[in-house]
């Protein structure tokens, strides 16, 4: 396990502090020390769900409660086990998964395939002094609305020591779905490697925030970082550095299936990317034969992008393409894989449309959907294919029209404007990680604009959903992926999961500052925004 370094809050958390922990115009917030209070306002959470009722008394959580599941279901029983395993630390209580009917007075998660207005995801949650019910149409309903069980209890139920409580639920009934099918956040494992583990624990982290997608970038310039049986080299030598010149690394096919199998335990649904035809000098550097001169380059640990191709008129080039296709597509449930597609400056315009013409029926071959980055759009995307749009609020107009055309003929969109929901951004010009191509991005900007409405002339019913990619070129360890990532993630999936009329960012800035406690109590550093009340402390 590679040494983690502890990253000190940034700048912004210094001004904070000097200025009795509070922004200008902004009200205190509780201290993150001090006891919460014993009971947390119905939905006042993140994603702040779509239907909240609150009324009556709360319920109590006590070392006497049972959680009661559908027996006959596997999926409930583990939804059953999964809950027990998250709140037993912190309370110290037994809360054993029983039978629906021997969970009188405690908590009962209910499949009910009537109801439909719930649809794949939603959830409704009734709490009352007599019990706890949640009930979802789906078992990834059901998880969705753990979610949303656990934020609305005190955040040191998230720690993993016996904690004082109470514990507490207020009455009422919450009754929610997602706006958007597709809410994803990509993490860049090619320009710095991470581990099995560390990747686990990212995906616990998106659960907490309704993410169900979780997108691999698992090639670039730096680094292969998926077994290919085919061929070998890709790992054994494509993967042996990263950005700077570290290690690097890869997942073995058990462990990218270990990936695959967690993430889906969470109900998140994997999407590898393979980058092409540019982003690729790992591969050619592994393979002279994939350089149109035969001659491999050498590694590469810098960070510039644009400089590398495929040899797009070789025979190799789609053999090498389809075997790397039919491994990963075996490898993965999903529905879709990524063939990247941006920044292919060395391949001519002429060239690049031969190569997506070639590859994009491969991906069907094999079972599966494309994705691509919104270059895609330049040529013609396959049936069925998404769009991943990264440009900036700056692009120019003829572009983004390029991609508004693809959407009004049926391709459908994922929005992740680089200047928006790119986690790797710096926040202010004092942030000590990240990049700052696409401009600085802090909490609101992140935070406040609508993906239905973005791009121009995008018809709202074409926009599946959002990502917030997370890339590594500056990032080495799990403390650095926490303090890019957080507080900004969690709008990001707001932005995907709540209702459009609900999205306010003076409501919405006070619900992301009593995220702190729990960010505390998982352990999760983050950035100490000044333009969010955080609680002093």
């Amino acid at each position: 396990m590679r040494q983690r370094r502890r990253i000190p809050r940034l700048i912004g958390s210094l001004l904070l502090f000097a200025t009795a922990g509070v922004a200008v115009g902004q009200t205190p917030a509780h201290s993150s020390s001090a006891a919460e209070p014993e009971v947390r306002p119905l939905g006042r959470i993140v994603p702040v769900p779509a239907s909240v009722a609150p009324e009556g008394e709360p319920y109590t959580l006590t070392h006497a409660t049972r959680i009661g599941v559908d027996a006959a279901s596997r999926e409930s029983k583990a939804l059953g086990r999964y809950l027990a395993g998250l709140l037993r630390p912190a309370t110290g209580f037994p809360l054993p998964v029983v039978d629906q009917a021997a969970a009188r007075g405690g908590i009962r998660l209910r499949l009910s395939p009537e109801e439909t207005a719930l649809g794949d995801e939603g959830y409704r949650l009734r709490s009352a002094p007599e019990g706890l019910t949640l009930t979802a149409r789906e078992p990834a309903g059901l998880f969705r609305g753990v979610q949303t069980l656990r934020q609305q209890l005190p955040a040191a139920v998230e720690r993993k020591s016996v904690q004082t409580g109470p514990w507490k639920i207020a009455g009422g009934t919450i009754t929610d779905s997602p706006r958007y099918a597709y809410r994803g956040a990509m993490l860049d494992v090619s320009r710095h490697f991470f581990t099995v583990d560390e990747v686990k624990r990212y995906i616990d982290q998106l659960a907490l925030y309704k993410i169900n997608t979780l997108h691999l970038h698992l090639s670039d310039d730096q680094g292969w970082r998926i077994a290919i049986d085919s061929w070998p080299r890709l790992t054994t030598y494509g993967g042996s550095t990263e950005v700077g010149g570290g290690p690097g690394g890869f997942y073995t096919k058990d462990e990218y299936r270990e990936i695959v199998r967690y993430a889906a335990s969470r109900y998140q649904e994997v999407i590898p990317e393979i980058d092409m035809p540019g982003h690729t000098n790992a591969a050619l550097a592994s393979y002279a034969e994939l350089n149109c001169d035969g001659v491999a380059p050498p590694l590469y640990t810098g960070t510039k992008v644009g400089f590398s191709s495929l040899c797009v008129p070789k025979p190799v080039t789609y053999d090498f393409v389809e075997d790397v296709i039919r491994e990963i597509a075996a490898l993965t449930p999903g529905r879709y894989l990524h063939i990247g597609g941006d920044e292919a400056h060395s391949t001519s315009h002429a060239d690049y449309v031969a190569f997506m013409d070639k590859v994009q029926p491969v991906v069907a071959k094999y079972g599966k959907k494309v994705v691509g980055w919104h270059q895609l759009t330049g040529t013609k995307p396959a049936d069925g294919a998404l769009v991943q749009y990264w440009g900036l609020d700056r692009t120019p107009a003829a572009e983004k029209e390029r991609v508004a055309a693809a959407a009004r003929n049926g391709t459908g969109l994922i929005l992740s404007p680089a200047d928006r929901t790119y986690l790797d951004m710096k926040y202010t010009k004092d942030t000590p990680l990240g990049l700052a191509w696409a401009g600085y991005v802090e909490v609101q900007r992140s935070y406040d604009w609508n993906p239905g409405a973005y791009l121009p002339g995008v018809p709202e019913s074409a926009v599946r959903g959002v990502e917030a990619p997370l890339w590594t070129e500056t990032l080495a360890t799990t403390d650095d992926l926490d303090v890019m990532a957080f507080p900004r993630l969690p709008g990001v999936a707001e932005l995907g999961w709540s209702p459009a009329e609900t999205h306010d960012w003076e409501t919405y800035k006070v619900r992301l500052a009593e995220q702190a406690p729990r960010f505390d109590a998982l352990g999760i550093d983050y950035y100490r925004s000044p333009q969010v009340p955080w609680p002093a402390g």
